[in-house]
């Protein structure tokens, strides 16, 4: 993605805040009321100068003193409303890019999370929009209360003073060429800042989710100095983007002190000639160190505006992530009732990240409803890319796949894959509770189907021995399962998703001889009218099957039944006879 310019980003950020105008009002008429409060205050300043100190009136003094705390408190009330408006604004506008980068993720296809890192997109997701939510919840709330100080303060100048002004006014182009060049700097080295906390990010949470793997190979050591590194990487980033925000920060305050403090001596002069008052110079100088502080809080503001660019645009790149896979504009809608009826033909298939390297090349099948095809053949022959293929995780190259006579691509995604239940090798289960987990396909389903797939998948008897039965707290990945126990759960989902075809990635390989044995009479039972597609390496799970594909480098080698294949297909004998293992 294009570096974007920051006025750019800052409109794409400003404008989440148009859904909340009216909160959007409250923060501002606060903010107006405070810093007219404030800038009242100098003109409280002059009269207790002029027409109580230098005019020696106690009653004039104790009244403007009156006054000035009446000025302050009315102040203090609009700050209590400006910062509670503009917090909440910054929180709301954070939660909202959340939900809408999350909402955009949760379309993408697993080709965009085989180029990117988990942890980096975690990372967007709390540190960036952490920066957000500072620059809209008190960076924009400081930005527009600097603003109008510094006019109204530069106006009441231009009224005390014309000829004192116009020597501010020099000063002011000088303040901003800092800003210019180093707020660019600050900008670049936050977004590299930013890259490299999500590098962290991504490595811990790689290697916390893999922690069995990380002790059982007594690698502690080397992944405490592996991430010493990334930290130390974190810090020299960050040290770059604080040292040129501090250089920006020090010759603004270089700069605004000398122009001040040279206005102060030519208005000390002014006074001597009675060319102005004591209490004229007084407000003018109060005038003055409010514009000075409403400029140095523009010049802070600008460093947290180019920190919040580079997250901005780290977030827009997420958000401008189109998906690979084409969707229809008119999709077509399949029968009422879907009998799973299912053909390849001349279906070609890469992976994105491996383009010229063919997963599935020239496969054809016809799979007629309620039919069991069982895929065998080594790994890497292409059996799981075709599971991949039928959900449309991926779309082909070339040829066609249809359901029910339609070209899946035709079809709506979701009503696609609603056609579909999935039983993977590896088991997912959820940081939930176990009925969570189960419902997880249908999750409208009642406690009593939840628990009805449960006993058809045998998971029943060990789910009522957990500390909370069906409401147990699974942890995350399921770690107080076993693998056999984590895939029972698996299982008991599909049954109760009831999905016209089933796709079964060796779905018992995690089982006992005695577990096996039952969940094959539940699959048996769960299979009866549905159209299904096992990949395994067991006789036993094939050998019943009505047809047996035999895949080998991404093609269709053989099909037949077992017995046809013993005889006719070298690849499979050797097969039966060495890895299925019944």
């Amino acid at each position: 993605m294009k570096t974007v310019k920051t006025l750019t980003l800052m409109r794409w950020l400003f404008g989440q805040l148009a859904p909340y105008k009216s909160k959007v009002v409250y923060a501002i008429t606060a903010l107006i009321v405070g810093s007219g409060s404030w800038l009242l205050l100098g003109q409280g300043v002059k009269v207790v100068v002029d027409e109580g100190f230098v005019a020696n009136n106690a009653a004039m003094l104790n009244q403007m003193m009156l006054v000035v705390v009446a000025i302050a408190l009315l102040g203090s009330i609009a700050a209590y409303f400006r910062f509670y408006w503009m917090i909440w604004l910054g929180e709301r506008v954070s939660a909202d890019i959340r939900q809408s980068v999350y909402s955009h993720l949760l379309t993408l296809p697993p080709a965009f999370f085989e180029q990117t890192r988990t942890g980096e997109v975690i990372s967007r997701f709390t540190s960036d929009t952490t920066v957000l939510q500072s620059v809209v919840g008190m960076g924009l709330s400081m930005a527009l209360r600097a603003s109008i100080t510094f006019i109204g303060a530069l106006l009441l100048m231009l009224i005390t003073s014309p000829m004192l002004t116009l020597y501010v006014l020099i000063a002011v182009p000088i303040v901003l060429m800092p800003i210019r060049f180093f707020g660019a700097k600050v900008r670049l080295h936050a977004k590299n800042s930013q890259d490299r906390v999500a590098d962290l990010g991504a490595y811990v949470d790689e290697s916390l989710h893999e922690i069995h793997t990380v002790q059982a190979y007594s690698h502690e050591a080397l992944d405490k100095s592996m991430f010493a590194g990334r930290v130390e990487d974190v810090m020299r980033a960050a040290n770059s983007r604080i040292r040129f925000r501090a250089l920006m920060m020090a010759t603004i305050m270089g700069i605004s002190m000398t122009a001040i403090t040279l206005v102060a001596w030519l208005g000390a002069k002014q006074v001597l000639t009675a060319s102005i008052s004591a209490g004229e110079l007084t407000a003018f100088m109060f005038y003055a160190v409010m514009a000075g502080g409403a400029v140095a809080t523009l010049s802070e503001v600008i460093g947290e505006v180019q920190k919040a660019a580079g997250a901005s645009e780290r977030l827009m790149e997420l958000l401008h992530t189109d998906s690979s896979i084409l969707i229809a504009e008119k999709p077509v809608s399949l029968a009422n009732k879907v009998k799973g009826n299912l053909r390849l033909t001349d279906v070609h298939f890469s992976y994105p990240s491996a383009e010229g390297s063919p997963a599935l090349q020239d496969i054809s099948l016809d799979i007629k409803a309620g039919e069991r095809i069982a895929l065998v053949g080594p790994s890497g022959a292409g059996k799981s890319s075709l599971f991949q293929l039928l959900l449309r995780f991926y779309d082909i190259q070339s040829g066609d796949i249809c359901l029910e006579g339609i070209n899946i691509a035709e079809l709506d995604l979701d009503t696609l894959r609603q056609q579909f239940a999935l039983v993977p090798q590896e088991s997912v289960i959820f940081a939930s509770s176990v009925a969570e987990n189960i419902r997880y396909g249908r999750p409208e389903a009642t406690d009593d189907e939840v628990r009805r797939a449960a006993k058809a998948a045998r998971a029943d008897e060990f789910i009522a021995q957990l500390p909370d039965g069906y409401q147990t707290y699974l942890g995350e990945r399921g770690v107080r399962l076993s693998g056999g126990q984590k895939q029972r759960i698996s299982i008991a989902r599909a049954i109760l998703a009831d999905r016209p075809i089933l796709l079964l990635d060796e779905a018992t390989s995690s089982l006992d001889a005695a577990n096996e044995q039952y969940i094959k009479l539940a699959l048996d039972e769960l299979m009866r009218h549905k159209t299904t597609l096992i990949i395994a390496h067991r006789l036993a799970t094939v050998i019943n099957a009505d047809r047996i594909v035999v895949m080998d480098h991404g093609e269709v080698i053989a099909i037949g039944t077992h017995q046809d294949l013993i005889h006719s297909s070298e690849l499979y004998r050797e097969f039966a006879q060495l890895q299925l293992v019944s």
